[in-house]
């Protein structure tokens, strides 16, 4: 080859390169001010770094707004009872911040508490995990993930964004769904949290999750949108313990250990969802409960000073369109009242409000109140709007005939 040639092209392509890289400069610069005329008279706004900005701002705005309702949850536990105690099945979230006396699931007892070395009497307290939580009233409720509070003998602090600790008090724990509610009492009005509408989320909006990441990093901030809705999820913590997360949001802003609790916000900073989970085998791929699954538990314990949920008693499998093929049901939504795996498990619970009602095994529950019970309203998520003492009108399809039950709720009881 001809090197003489070869440099004039080198030339000229470089100054070619460098006039399309000065218009399109030029282009991009005027974009933040100008529009430009479309071919059918109709103007057109081309301003795309006016609009990053802006979509910044409102980050930011919704960010500042919301983090001053956040809150950290320290758990501590008397270090006797942690590792003379303790086994495995307390430590629901494990050791965030890297001083876990367990390692491969077998304790590493330190040489003065093997010893009995510690000083008579006193009463020594390490820090052994964390979450994250949002004040929801004004006089110092936050609702969290039940998980976060779930340790036995366990003391709670709620550390505030202005870095004041509090002792907490559990008030209550959902029995049915990964939710609790700890009272502080601050000495002023404490800044709550606005709550949004999470029925009205759409995939690909905004999403933003605020938390204690690790254990460490408070007020840790990571954006992203919603991937998915609707999700069923199972959330184990490793040691045997797990909970159901009915119509999850899932999202790609990280959520990290720490961040259990925490809000999930949308872009006008309201909550759309309480960060619950992760998966491990994959990347950025979390699961938020929709808000709107709390507010029944909210508004009840403002109503009663405690967590009151109502129940209906039956077991029960969500029939979508796999399950009415698999069994040849004649209908593709509804709750099937049905056995569990554990034979021993009844169907319809002894003196429940579905025994008293006449429920019974093969019933399909198809409507609670006129709505239609699938894969997005699902039987615990509508029960659970009600309040004990409700009558409830249920639709069932036995026999292949519809008939209407009316049923009264009744409170739930955990067993201690």
């Amino acid at each position: 080859m001809n090197n003489k040639n070869t440099i004039p092209a080198l030339l000229l392509l470089s100054s070619l390169g460098m006039g399309f890289l000065g218009g399109v400069l030029g282009v991009l610069l005027s974009k933040s001010t100008l529009a430009i005329q479309a071919k059918d008279g109709i103007l057109e706004d081309l301003s795309i770094p006016l609009q990053i900005q802006e979509e910044e701002n409102a980050t930011i705005s919704s960010v500042t707004k919301a983090m001053p309702s956040v809150v950290s949850i320290v758990v501590s536990k008397d270090r006797a009872l942690l590792y003379r105690g303790a086994g495995m099945e307390d430590l629901f979230f494990g050791f965030p911040f890297g001083s876990s006396p367990y390692r491969g699931g077998n304790p590493i007892v330190p040489e003065n508490v093997a010893n009995n070395e510690d000083t008579a009497g006193e009463s020594i307290r390490e820090q052994v995990g964390g979450g994250t939580g949002f004040i929801i009233s004004a006089d110092g409720m936050i609702l969290t993930n039940k998980h976060v509070v779930s340790l036995e003998a366990a003391e709670y602090t709620v550390v505030t964004q202005d870095g004041k600790e509090y002792p907490a008090t559990v008030l209550g724990k959902d029995p049915f769904n990964d939710f609790a509610i700890v009272k502080i009492t601050a000495p002023e009005s404490l800044p709550v949290l606005e709550l949004g509408d999470s029925d009205q989320i759409r995939i690909g909006q905004t999403a933003i999750a605020i938390g204690y990441s690790l254990g460490q990093f408070k007020d840790t901030v990571t954006k992203g949108i919603v991937s998915a809705i609707n999700r069923r999820v199972v959330a184990g913590d490793g040691l045997g313990a797990s909970e159901v997360i009915e119509e999850a949001i899932q999202t790609d802003a990280a959520i990290n250990p720490g961040n259990s609790g925490g809000p999930l916000l949308d872009i006008a900073g309201r909550v759309i969802g309480i960060n619950t989970a992760v998966s491990q085998s994959g990347q950025l791929i979390g699961f938020a409960i929709p808000i709107n699954s709390a507010k029944a538990v909210i508004d009840n314990v403002k109503k009663f000073g405690r967590l009151v949920r109502p129940f209906l008693g039956v077991r029960y499998i969500l029939i979508d369109e796999s399950i009415a093929e698999e069994r040849k049901l004649s209908r593709d939504h509804g709750a099937l009242i049905a056995r569990s795996e554990r034979k021993n498990d009844p169907t319809i619970l002894p003196g429940s409000p579905a025994e008293k009602a006449g429920l019974a095994e093969g019933d399909i529950i198809l409507e609670v109140d006129g709505t239609e019970v699938d894969q997005k309203n699902s039987l615990p998520e509508l029960i659970s709007r009600k309040l004990p003492g409700d009558t409830v009108s249920l639709k069932v399809l036995r026999e292949e005939k519809e008939i209407t039950k009316p049923v009264v709720l009744e409170e739930f009881v955990a067993k201690l």
